[in-house]
């Protein structure tokens, strides 16, 4: 297992070992004792599956506020996906600023979105299939998001605001400056 931190270094980049042979390919996609071992202490309770049938789709910028926010672990099964995280975390010094990465099967790759932050997702090809692992089940009454092309954010999508293909509830997210403080930073 290799780690990469990210410019924000509490989101970070997982690569995952893929034993392939004539057969096909073998891989252990989950050890938490491996990510204890380098400091990802998290205990998770719930698996997600999204599938999309488009290129462009854009699930985001989610989030769960206390006391049921998510740390989420996320990785692809098929396709590829352009992934972001906003930092929602007041007094951070990376508050409202975001990191993005490529999450594919064919880097065999996952990402880490701690919670404090929104997370969002476009779809680089047809047919995506994404899993993630969360650590606290899903509240709809603490579920919460960022309108997802929000200018004060500055993501650079790879898809147009006429491309993308967002669900009703996403389209009317409020901005980023209209959230409540839900998330205090601890050093």
């Amino acid at each position: 297992m290799e780690i990469e931190r990210l410019t924000i270094p509490d989101v970070i980049i997982i690569k995952i070992i893929k034993h392939e042979d004539d057969r096909g390919f073998f891989s252990e996609t989950y050890n938490q004792k491996a990510l204890s071992e380098v400091g990802v202490n998290i205990n998770f309770n719930q698996d997600n599956h999204a599938f999309s049938f488009f290129k462009g789709t854009v699930r985001g910028l989610h989030f769960q506020i206390p006391p049921f926010q998510q740390d989420k672990l996320v990785r692809v099964v098929a396709g590829a996906i352009f992934d972001v995280a906003v930092d929602l975390r007041v007094g951070s010094p990376t508050y409202g600023q975001h990191v993005s990465a490529v999450i594919d099967t064919y880097k065999w790759n996952q990402i880490l979105v701690p919670a404090g932050f929104a997370h969002g997702l476009c779809t680089l090809e047809p047919n995506t299939e994404v899993i993630y692992k969360v650590n606290n089940h899903y509240s709809p009454d603490h579920d919460r998001g960022i309108i997802w092309d929000d200018t004060s954010i500055g993501i650079r999508w790879p898809v147009s605001k006429e491309e993308a293909i967002l669900s009703t509830k996403d389209l009317n997210l409020p901005k980023f400056s209209d959230l409540p403080s839900y998330f205090k930073y601890i050093e």
